[in-house]
């Protein structure tokens, strides 16, 4: 099975809001005021920590990469994206939506094959589980293939390696897009910048903001270590995902 999961768990403000309209902000919660409880977490989400946003007056979570959160609350998913791609995925019409997080694993075998095939490879399987473990959850929840607002976010050219994993992120995600049949409602992709996304799935708004170089260094460590984790599940046959 692969590692996508629903949890095991300064810069300059870049297009805020621009990714959807939303309800107007809502006030800022009073220092002292108690925090609400928080709605009931949908099955198989249960592990996540959830915390009160003062700032934005609803409850969020972060995810992390090999992620995914599914909510039909006013909640807040977030992340941050250097050579990853998120898709901010809802259905306006159920009031269902959420975010995944997930980096296709390199290749570890050697000479010719058919890693990056866009029918079999093994790789792109791994780039469809991720977003179909996502999308699933979310019908199963009533919503419809047919009326799915997709945001899609990330792939950086961050890491310093030769091969550009964020440019063959955010060409799988296109393909994938293409080959579903969805429609792309937003998206910001590419660039040598890290991202901070949080997402609003009740209303579709995205917040989006560019991180620093200082912030860079560390998510590209981060990221360099799970595609490492990505290459040892392929080496050993893990990320077999379908019959």
């Amino acid at each position: 099975m692969g590692s996508l999961a629903k949890r095991s768990t300064g810069g300059s403000e870049a297009g805020s809001d621009r990714h959807g309209d939303g309800p107007p902000e809502r006030a800022r919660q009073a220092p002292d005021s108690p925090d609400p409880e928080p709605p009931p977490p949908l099955p198989g989400f249960e592990q996540f920590q959830r915390h009160w946003d003062r700032e934005n007056a609803c409850w969020a979570v972060k995810i992390l990469p090999g992620e995914y959160y599914v909510t039909r609350y006013e909640e807040a998913v977030s992340t941050v994206l250097g050579s990853c791609v998120s898709a901010c995925v809802r259905d306006p019409a159920r009031g269902v939506g959420g975010m995944n997080h997930f980096m296709l694993p390199e290749d570890a075998s050697r000479g010719p094959n058919d890693w990056l095939d866009p029918a079999v490879g093994l790789a792109t399987r791994y780039g469809s589980y991720a977003m179909e473990s996502l999308i699933n959850d979310l019908l199963k929840l009533g919503a419809a293939r047919e009326r799915l607002e997709i945001k899609l976010f990330g792939g950086g050219k961050i890491l310093s390696a030769m091969t550009d994993v964020g440019g063959r992120n955010i060409r799988f995600i296109h393909d994938y897009m293409a080959l579903e049949g969805y429609r792309v409602a937003a998206e910001d992709l590419g660039g040598t910048s890290p991202r901070k996304v949080i997402y609003f799935p009740a209303s579709g708004r995205a917040r989006l903001r560019k991180l620093r170089p200082v912030e860079n260094r560390i998510i590209s460590r981060h990221e360099q270590l799970y595609m490492e984790s990505l290459g040892r599940q392929a080496a050993g046959g893990e990320v077999e995902l379908f019959t």
